[in-house]
């Protein structure tokens, strides 16, 4: 394990039972509260950006905001947000996903990704791979290619790297920690 790992490791709060019981949350709060963790992270984050020769991030809804906005500005590149349906004003492209008990929806102002666009799309966790998914088809549809997906922390025991890895077709995925 590199000092990086271990220092974000170190900055990451287990939460038993939330948000429901039998789920061992990870809080990142306390490493975006520690100015080191958080730029070690963002420098990490921005070289995989440099690497897949990006020309955008894409942060998905939460947590991926957080994560990619500092990056894309470390990085020299545009910030897009990827929204839960409804946050957007104007003109949206939207992707239906299937959840574990229902099914939600993302969008992206479809005018700020274009066939020139390689991008990264960045977020915090990657647990079974289904908004990631519908992110990868989303900036797609938009006409954009994607040139990786890179997360802070894979939660490999739930299989999103195996169903993401045909989505991706070939593009990397990159994950700082794998837990």
């Amino acid at each position: 394990m590199t000092d990086i790992q271990e220092l974000l490791l170190s900055r990451i709060r287990d939460v038993a039972d939330y948000p429901e019981p039998g789920v061992m949350f990870k809080d990142i709060t306390p490493l975006l509260a520690d100015p080191a963790a958080f730029t070690a992270l963002t420098d990490a984050l921005a070289e995989v950006a440099t690497n897949t020769g990006a020309t955008k991030v894409v942060g998905l809804e939460a947590r991926g905001f957080i994560l990619g906005a500092p990056v894309a500005v470390r990085a020299g590149l545009g910030f897009i947000p990827v929204r839960k349906a409804g946050k957007l004003p104007g003109a949206t492209l939207a992707q239906a996903y299937d959840l574990e008990y229902g099914s939600a929806e993302i969008e992206v102002h479809a005018e700020d990704l274009s066939a020139d666009d390689r991008i990264l799309i960045i977020d915090d966790v990657l647990a079974t791979g289904g908004t990631a998914e519908a992110s990868i088809r989303l900036i797609r549809r938009a006409g954009a290619e994607v040139a990786g997906l890179a997360v802070l922390m894979e939660l490999g025991f739930l299989g999103g790297r195996a169903r993401l890895e045909p989505a991706l077709k070939g593009a990397p995925l990159e994950a700082v920690l794998a837990l």
